[in-house]
């Protein structure tokens, strides 16, 4: 029978791929993958490390699908810990039972697989996934993620030459389980020793800062062509300042969300962020150029050591790059420069995004806003002798069982619905907090970051308007400065250290998503929550069931059933009986429509 199941989904698979580029279906098409993480050996800054590799490579491959595909990835544990996949910005409607957190997801054990399957309905965009459990995203496991336009939909400039991804972020020589260590002991994790990109050292750009024999990135182009360059910022803790030398990013893109095109020298690119840029290469070939990634909001003296470097190289070009590297911004006298060039990211609200209206036709500034959330950030404190983080003063406590499954149960006591929507002046706690927000409301939330370090705030299951930034404490008189018209829509927004960020987002997404920083150091030590949002005229129509193929842990361990693990399609048949069903039903109509 497991035979007879692997030799259909290979047929259907085969069906599928072989009519896909000429067939209009009356379903949304598949795209399949299967992701092996693994430990690796590999030495990006010169000394052997053990890395996280996705199908044995560092970073991982392209997740490529396009708008309203379904997505199935089959997820194989060969790691030595409990692992989840996360793919923020990918907004999962009515679907957070794949979102890849504790609080959605019972994780899968070592050895173990399990199949996620979600649709990408009405996104377009430029995203990344990276596993979310226990700092291990600090040793690798990430990968970018596309989400491409449908045919039938332009996009609002030419059709570039080509794609470039490039994942950017600051390593530690250190792996997760030494730096998560060092959390656990009261430390901080000091300066990293280095940025990556695409998982490689920085190019030898100066003797000194950089040791001989490291290999790194080079990025071969054309000479007159334009490239969509897809730039995601997949680090620890360090905003990094991207450029490259001699050529203009001309800004496009931004999760998911088309922008107003501007030219930019440089561009601030906070932990967890991700933008497109069109680069053309109208530069003489004379020598190759410096791609660059250098820290920023650090005392860059002290950090020169943390700059990645990497190689653009024309296919005509007439010898390597060489000199001093395309100067890093000079704000030290302007302090408002960061603040400005983020307000400068504005939406093109003439561009249609995954629909054929324009995306900008949401009048988000003339709709009342339901409820205010104020969420402060402060310097990790003690908190029973254990150095934590929080955001209200609560430091949330990780679920031991998924907050929708215990719902589901009926588990008591997992959670509470307590969140305070403001500071409280009470002792700090650990806690297992969230927010019980109303469904169809439009709510509006500021991050107040009164942390030393700049910060990175992601919502899962959502994309909201970031509608203004400051220095100070937020006031309710801050409104008047809110961009009410363009502002751009995105995931994950920055917040200045002493600043606030407001945000507007309506919840029409029913599930429960994980509001967080992308700072790991931050998230490992609780700063996080959850909103927990239910229609409670619930018809199976606005939140879907848990699949088929549902983990069980925690209070529902006892449902647990032990997976085979003897092939992918074996397990994804296996494990998810709907799917199965569906891609049966499919390939049934593809024959009856064809023979």
């Amino acid at each position: 029978m497991a035979l007879l199941g692997v030799s259909l989904f290979s047929l259907f698979s085969l069906v599928h791929i072989a009519l896909l580029p000429s067939l209009c279906f009356a379903a949304d098409p598949y795209a399949f993958y299967d992701l092996h993480v693994s430990y690796i050996t590999a030495s990006p800054l010169g000394v052997p490390q053990q890395v996280i590799a996705v199908n044995e490579k560092f970073p991982g491959p392209v997740i490529n699908s396009t708008t309203n595909y379904n997505v199935v990835v089959n997820v194989w544990n060969d790691l030595d810990e409990d692992l989840l996949m996360t793919w923020p910005g990918i907004q999962m409607r009515r679907n957070s039972w794949q979102d890849g957190l504790l609080g959605t997801n019972c994780p899968i054990h070592p050895k173990r697989n399990w199949t996620y399957q979600f649709q990408v309905k009405d996104q377009i965009g430029s995203y990344f996934y990276f596993p979310s459990l226990n700092f291990q995203r600090a040793s690798g496991g990430f990968g970018p993620f596309i989400i491409n336009n449908r045919e039938i939909i332009d996009i609002p400039f030419a059709e570039p030459d080509g794609d470039i991804f490039i994942m950017i972020g600051d390593w530690y020589t250190r792996n997760h389980t030494a730096l998560r260590s060092a959390l656990d002991a009261g430390n901080n994790l000091g300066m990293p020793d280095g940025v990556l990109i695409n998982g490689k050292g920085p190019y030898r750009y100066n003797t000194t800062l950089v040791p001989d024999g490291i290999q790194y990135e080079t990025v071969q182009v054309d000479p007159g062509k334009t490239y969509r360059v897809r730039v995601h910022n997949v680090g620890v803790s360090t905003c990094l300042n991207f450029r490259i030398q001699n050529h203009f990013l001309t800004l496009a893109e931004t999760e998911g969300f088309y922008t107003v095109q501007q030219n930019f020298t440089d561009l601030d690119i906070h932990v967890g962020q991700s933008y497109s840029f069109l680069v053309t290469m109208d530069q003489n070939a004379s020598s190759d150029y410096y791609i660059v990634a250098s820290a920023r909001f650090v005392n860059e003296s002290l950090w020169q050591r943390v700059t990645g470097v990497a190689v653009l190289h024309y296919s005509n070009s007439k010898g390597p790059a060489t000199g001093p590297l395309p100067d890093p911004p000079n704000d030290f006298y302007d302090k408002s420069r960061p603040i400005n060039q983020a307000l400068s990211i504005r939406q093109n609200v003439s561009a249609s995004g995954a629909r054929p209206n324009p995306q900008g036709s949401f009048h988000y500034g003339t709709i009342n806003v339901t409820e205010t959330y104020v969420l402060k950030t402060v310097p990790p404190v003690l908190i029973n002798g254990t150095l934590r983080a929080t955001l209200n003063g609560i430091s949330f406590v990780k679920p031991a069982t998924p907050i929708r499954l215990a719902d589901q149960y009926k588990v008591k006591g997992e959670y509470k619905l307590d969140f305070p929507n403001k500071p409280l002046n009470r002792t700090l706690r650990l806690d297992r907090s969230v927010i019980n927000a109303t469904y169809k409301g439009f709510i509006e939330v500021i991050f107040q970051n009164n942390d030393t370090v700049v910060q990175s705030f992601h919502m899962d299951g959502y994309s909201f308007f970031v509608v203004g930034f400051d220095f100070g404490e937020w006031t309710e008189d801050s409104r008047s400065r809110y961009n009410k018209w363009d502002a751009i829509a995105r995931s994950t927004t920055q917040v200045f250290p002493g600043a606030w960020t407001a945000v507007l987002v309506s919840l029409d997404n029913t599930g429960v998503w994980n509001i967080r920083t992308e700072n790991l150091d931050r998230w490992y030590l609780g700063q996080e929550t959850y909103m927990r949002i239910v229609n409670p005229e619930e018809n199976g129509e606005t939140e879907m069931a848990a699949p088929g193929n549902v983990l069980y842990c925690g209070a529902l361990q006892y449902l647990s059933k032990e997976p085979n693990t003897t092939s992918s399609a074996a397990s994804v048949l296996r494990g998810n009986s709907k799917l199965y069903f569906t891609l049966l039903v499919e390939l049934f109509a593809l024959i009856y429509t064809f023979c």
